[in-house]
């Protein structure tokens, strides 16, 4: 071999263990990212129509509705814990009417998964919710309080297993501990029907808990969020309660946005019958982090 061909050959030599620590720089560089990742986003929906000498009727109205929703996850190479924090709360009039409460709701979330390396991980969870200020039956006359804060209010603990197949889409089931506590309306919510002498503030179940969460980008600007839970005390199907969560988002600009809002809430020990609530909104919206 020449000096020629032997300088070719090391120069070949060198640009393909260049080209491989490119490839590996880069492969570092693509790996996964552990650590906090944290989004705190806000949102304030406002609507109000006013009439002046209505010929064929009409009364002036307003409503507003205020969202914060916050995630926080510190992902690590052996862990995962989750982090959400769901508030609402929004008040509506119309015509002379007082107004009133539209919605209101106080929803935490806490999932600590422990990875194994495989799609079926262990995890412990814990969920709370209850209200910020009192709620009332205004078919009465006068009206009639029904509800406050932590009055009542929900707590549900689990361990299980999780399965998350792919980024958008996860699952979990496990053994549950779930307490609904109540103080002056403890008689529509925590009491237990069975015991006619005296009415419990507190009542325990001890059973099954399924929570289901999917998201899908159906646009460059709209994303679809569900979320399903359901808690059975294992006495029958008709004891499930059911809570489902459905959110159509779509940003129109960087501050402006339209949603549609969808939860159906079944609870057995609280009615017979389901609740849905349905809300369409636009306005404004902001991310804090």
């Amino acid at each position: 071999m020449n000096k020629r061909q032997l300088l070719t050959a090391a120069l070949a030599a060198l640009l393909i263990l260049f080209s491989q620590s490119l490839t590996a720089q880069e492969a570092a560089e693509e790996g996964p990212k552990y650590g906090w990742q944290n989004e705190l986003l806000g949102g304030l929906n406002f609507t109000q129509t006013s009439f002046s000498n209505p010929l064929q009727g009409g009364e002036d109205s307003w409503n507003w509705q205020l969202n914060i929703n916050g995630k926080f996850v510190d992902d690590q190479e052996k862990f995962n814990w989750a982090n959400t924090a769901n508030i609402t709360y929004g008040r509506t009039k119309v015509g002379d009417d007082d107004d009133k409460k539209s919605s209101d709701e106080i929803r935490l979330e806490s999932v600590f998964t422990y990875k194994m390396g495989v799609y079926v991980n262990p995890y412990v969870s814990a969920t709370a919710q209850t209200q910020f200020t009192a709620g009332y039956n205004f078919a009465t006359d006068p009206k009639t309080e029904i509800s406050n804060i932590f009055d009542p209010a929900y707590f549900t603990e689990s361990v299980g297993l999780g399965y998350e197949p792919f980024k958008n889409f996860k699952t979990r089931l496990g053994a549950a501990l779930k307490q609904t506590i109540a103080d002056e309306f403890a008689a529509a919510y925590s009491d237990d029907v069975e015991t006619l002498d005296e009415i419990e503030t507190l009542r325990s179940e001890v059973g099954v808990e399924s929570v289901t969460d999917f998201s899908d980008k159906i646009s460059e600007n709209i994303v679809y969020t569900t979320k399903l839970s359901m808690f059975s005390n294992v006495k029958g199907v008709n004891e499930i309660d059911v809570r489902w969560d459905n959110l159509v988002s779509a940003q129109v600009s960087k501050y402006l946005a339209v949603s549609f809002t969808m939860k159906l809430f079944y609870d057995r020990d609280i009615s017979l019958k389901r609740e849905i609530q349905q809300v369409l909104a636009a306005g404004l919206t902001y991310s804090f982090l």
